[in-house]
């Protein structure tokens, strides 16, 4: 099982960013993707998660501006990301509540490789 992020890079600020984060393996469900990110010198934080019941959560942070989607054919989530502020430069990392594999065997927690997401003129 992995989870894999893409898509980071360098933007100006006020530019726009996708990322996608796909589940791979023998995957029976994914439950409660979300995005984090983590800012040098900083702790780990909430950017936009679906819940468990499917809504959205976002940080005051990024309202507005950011957008997480879905796609449960390919376990895939992405976040849309516009008018980029060099605050938000951060690793963002991929995280699923729950990994269900076809085995049956669930994994809880967890986390993809980071990307690099760089806001600078």
């Amino acid at each position: 099982v992995q989870l894999q992020a893409s898509g980071g890079g360098l933007v100006q600020p006020g530019g726009s960013l996708r990322l996608s984060c796909t589940a791979s393996g023998s995957i029976r469900s994914v439950t409660a993707m979300g995005w984090y990110r983590q800012a040098p010198g900083k702790q780990r934080e909430l950017v936009a998660a679906f819940t468990t019941d499917g809504s959205t959560n976002y940080a005051d942070s990024v309202k507005g501006r950011f957008t997480i989607s879905r796609d449960n054919a390919k376990n895939a989530i992405y976040l849309q990301m516009n008018m980029l502020k060099p605050e938000d430069t951060a690793v963002y990392y991929c995280n699923a509540n729950r990994i269900l594999e076809t085995s049956w065997r669930s994994w809880y927690d967890y986390w993809g490789q980071g990307t690099l997401v760089t806001v600078s003129s």
